[in-house]
């Protein structure tokens, strides 16, 4: 049952970092807005009262990192499905990134996706355009035009742009328009076939390397070119003990940069592999314990500015061919708060305020949008949880893809549901029907 209208949320934990609150709360909302944040609001006549009793309230999370495959590889994902699996995931904005087919590179295309997001889309649908016209790496896209027409971002991911002068000017042009550069840091000539993390994992099933150098080069090269241009350059996926080192010495250097981890690289190492598996393969790969711990410490000390998934659905005939057949990429979206709340704070000691801040609050800030606050006068997105154990099924997942190495792990933190503009979008099967 999907609500909409004026609803009351009674009896949840609210825990917001914008405005500090963490305490046992009601919250009034109607026509997309939170109305009211208070103890015992009495409901009135044509109200919908939702109890909370037990489950803690946050503000909607946002993912500066998702693949959708819309428009070139729907069997793998859509628009519809990702962003269905996005709300399953307690986030209510995310942005896709341009490595589609064709790729995200130009005003057409943007206002295209936005058009489309309103009329398919579960959650807010946050353009990023590509850096280069369709990802070749030999001509920029038309920086102002993508901005204009929506873009919150600028990235090449799946690649990095390897021509340093071309990307300099980039970044030129993003510090006029005020818009972020996300960067996928990877030496492509350095990768030689690898599929691993390179140590004895890799060694063991005898598959080629990914060495912590392919990341480290171009992660140092982008921020050296941050303090350089002055734009605001946006690390993806840091994976290395080295990466978190440059970015700690480029922020105590003034430079404009953040990054972001995923749940998958300070939860697992490529120790936990257990076999030839292609679900534990992604890119970058899963790394040595000693880079996993030095992610963790990132986040907690706030080098790493936020988490998210890299959500990278693939069909399970395409994981199912080891390291060596299986493309890069692991779901990620609806196993992201418990992997971070299980793995930071119930075993990391990581405050659970600090994680609602790496997984809302700081995102949209990076690039400047309206969410991560739960506040009367601003838009109704969040999330309503529950802390308790649950089994992570890979077979009840929303997205299209089931790729996940997280299928059968207990974890703690399970989403029960998820507005977007005061309108619930998701609902746990374990939650009470209401009348």
């Amino acid at each position: 049952m999907l609500f909409e209208g004026r609803i009351v949320l009674k009896g949840g934990h609210l825990v917001d970092p914008a405005s500090g609150i963490d305490e046992i709360t009601d919250i009034r909302m109607d026509e997309g807005i939170i109305l009211a944040i208070q103890k015992d609001i009495h409901p009135t006549a044509g109200e919908t009262v939702i109890p909370c009793d037990g489950q803690y309230i946050f503000p909607g999370f946002v993912d500066l990192h998702v693949h959708f495959r819309d428009p070139g590889q729907t069997y793998k994902e859509t628009l519809e499905s990702g962003s269905r699996a996005a709300a399953a995931g307690g986030f209510t904005a995310v942005c896709p990134m341009p490595n589609t087919v064709p790729a995200t590179d130009s005003l057409e295309k943007i206002s295209l996706l936005l058009k489309r997001s309103q009329e398919e889309a579960a959650v807010n649908i946050l353009p990023v355009s590509a850096v280069t016209l369709n990802q070749e790496g030999r001509e920029s896209v038309n920086v102002s035009a993508v901005k204009l027409a929506g873009a919150v971002a600028l990235s090449e991911d799946g690649k990095s742009v390897m021509d340093a002068d071309l990307y300099e000017k980039v970044l030129r042009k993003a510090k006029e328009e005020d818009i972020p550069v996300l960067a996928h840091c990877e030496e492509k000539s350095l990768v030689r076939g690898g599929v691993i993390n390179a140590g004895k994992k890799a060694e063991e099933l005898g598959l080629p390397g990914i060495t912590d150098a392919v990341e480290d080069i171009v992660a140092a090269r982008d921020l050296i070119l941050a303090g350089e241009t002055g734009a605001h350059v946006h690390l993806c996926h840091c994976s290395t003990k080295a990466s978190v080192a440059f970015l700690m010495m480029a922020k105590q250097l003034g430079y404009p940069v953040s990054a972001e981890a995923c749940p998958h690289h300070f939860a697992l190492c490529d120790e936990d592999i257990p076999f030839n598996d292609g679900n534990y393969k992604m890119n970058p790969p899963l790394r040595s314990r000693e880079d996993m711990m030095a992610i963790r410490e990132g986040l907690k000390r706030g080098i790493i500015d936020c988490i998210a998934t890299d959500h990278a659905p693939h069909s399970e005939e395409e994981k199912a061919n080891g390291f060596g057949g299986s493309p890069f990429g692991i779901t990620g979206l609806e196993t992201a708060f418990a992997v971070s709340y299980t793995t930071l704070c119930l075993n990391g000691g990581m405050k659970l305020m600090d994680l609602i801040r790496l997984m809302s609050l700081n995102p949209s800030k990076i690039i400047k949008w309206r969410g991560g606050s739960v506040t009367p006068g601003k838009p109704a997105d969040l999330c309503v949880c529950s802390l308790a154990e649950f089994t992570v099924d890979k077979n009840a997942l929303v997205s299209k893809g089931h790729n996940t190495p997280f299928h059968g792990k207990k974890l703690h933190g399970k989403v029960m549901r998820t507005f977007v503009g005061g309108k619930q979008v998701y609902q746990s099967p374990e939650c009470e029907v209401l009348f």
